[in-house]
């Protein structure tokens, strides 16, 4: 199934070629997003493993996440009239969430990933949406994450708390040298940081990022797998293409 946003980073041209790269589904009991953001990874099967496990950073993503897993039909109420509206969409750009409950605040945040300009959440997207469609559709994203534990943690943090020998950790960080265009803090010297956790991990990970030279410089050693996707900031009469790695320690 499809992710029910999108996000910065998003994997939704890279997800088949990061599958492939995934060990067997018998050699690990437990699958864990650490960067999770728009989840295409997690949502591109019915089950990874016996355990799952879905993270991110930004408290206002991970709120959505566990409201359209435990009141689904709450948020759809919520959300029964939500347009493709410029007006509706800069009214809940300034609207004060003080005060809100966590369904409305979900609702509110909804609005402004699904009609902002690439997720942003600041600016319009000038773009036909069917939104009743993407309304209904959160029913069956629910039930996927229905057994998902969802977590807000900092990255190392998790790391530790779920590594286990039959662990499978998949990682989408900012990507090195465009930590700006993401919403969440991570600075320049969390790539060191998630570099050296990873390395002392017992479990597997599977880990994409762009393939630029320090990047390279850090995983060297691990098994490096060079892989293209259409640039999705062009025109689309072009075809250019974004050279990514998906870096693995098995």
């Amino acid at each position: 199934m499809n992710s029910f946003i999108s996000w910065i980073g998003g994997k939704k041209l890279l997800r088949k070629k990061i599958l492939e790269q995934f060990p067997d589904p018998d050699s690990f009991k437990r699958y864990i997003e650490v960067f999770g953001g728009a989840g295409w990874v997690l949502f591109s099967r019915d089950k990874h493993a016996v355990m799952e496990v879905f993270n991110d950073a930004n408290g206002e993503l991970i709120n959505l996440y566990r409201v359209v897993k435990y009141h689904p039909e709450a948020l759809q109420k919520e959300l029964d009239w939500l347009l493709m509206s410029r007006e509706q969409f800069f009214d809940e750009l300034n609207r004060n969430d003080r005060g809100m409950t966590d369904i409305q605040r979900a609702a509110r945040f909804f609005c402004l990933i699904k009609e902002s300009f690439g997720a942003d959440c600041k600016s319009f997207g000038v773009r036909t949406r069917d939104m009743q469609k993407a309304v209904n559709y959160l029913k069956e994203v629910s039930d996927r994450l229905n057994r998902v534990v969802i977590e807000n943690q900092d990255f190392e943090r998790l790391i530790k708390t779920y590594d286990r020998p039959e662990a499978l950790f998949y990682l989408d960080p900012p990507y090195y040298e465009a930590e700006k265009y993401y919403p969440d803090r991570f600075n320049p010297e969390d790539h060191k940081r998630l570099r050296e956790c990873l390395g002392g991990i017992k479990g597997k990970f599977v880990l994409s990022y762009n393939d630029c030279p320090r990047i390279r410089d850090l995983y060297e050693g691990y098994t490096l797998v060079e892989v293209e996707r259409a640039d999705n900031l062009v025109n689309k009469t072009e075809s250019r293409k974004y050279k990514e790695l998906i870096i693995k320690n098995f």
